[in-house]
């Protein structure tokens, strides 16, 4: 979205797989350079690094976004990185596409993570982020709120995909347990869901002004 609107794009992203997605999804005149982390691609660059240590140089950009990334990482740490890359007065966001939980299909779908993980609770990333930037307010003022409702088209292997990509706590793919539980997960949603559906999501996004 940015990359079309002719702005310069600096993307941070730790995870090689999510990475290479990335690179693949910007990849009309795409140069690596082998001899470090970065990408060139036109308007964009990709750096592999965290949110909380971008590697970046201090008060260059105009603007610091996490998408669905801000509530994976330690938040006020985050926001200290953000203000040290933004220029004077310019402006952090941070933004989630949030499940509609009325939504039939999310109905279903919920009903099969609880009945498999009791425990389940949706974390960070659906608590309102206002509290967090007034504990901030040193690093940011002048909070902003924005959402607006959307459908998907969505088969349902797209779906699982995105569930497979959640960070939580509940199932680490990168464990026996996290992965034959997910798998479980899957199972049930192939066989309640139906193969493709319109599905609806809200997103939401707070920002805010650099201070100093």
């Amino acid at each position: 979205m940015l990359l079309e609107r002719g702005l310069k794009v600096v993307a941070v992203e730790p995870n090689d797989a999510m990475r290479e997605i990335g690179i693949e999804r910007t990849k009309n005149s795409a140069i690596e350079d082998v001899d470090s982390n970065v990408n060139f691609e036109n308007n964009i660059e990709w750096v592999r690094a965290t949110g909380v240590d971008s590697t970046l140089k201090s008060g260059e950009y105009d603007w610091v976004t996490f998408g669905s990334s801000f509530n994976v990482m330690d938040r006020n740490e985050a926001l200290k990185e953000a203000h040290r890359l933004l220029k004077p007065q310019r402006y952090f966001s941070c933004m989630w596409n949030h499940r509609d939980l009325h939504d039939p299909i999310q109905e279903i779908a919920e009903e099969v993570i609880l009945e498999l993980v009791p425990n389940y609770n949706r974390g960070v990333r659906r608590e309102d982020q206002r509290p967090i930037l007034e504990q901030n307010k040193e690093l940011f003022d002048n909070i902003i709120y924005i959402e607006s409702d959307f459908y998907f088209h969505q088969s349902i292997d797209n779906y699982i995909s995105a569930w497979k990509s959640v960070k939580n706590p509940y199932w680490d793919l990168e464990t026996i347990d996290g992965m034959e539980l997910f798998e479980k997960i899957a199972y049930q949603m192939r066989h309640r869901l139906p193969s493709h559906f319109n599905i609806k999501y809200t997103t939401r996004c707070w920002s805010a002004k650099k201070v100093g």
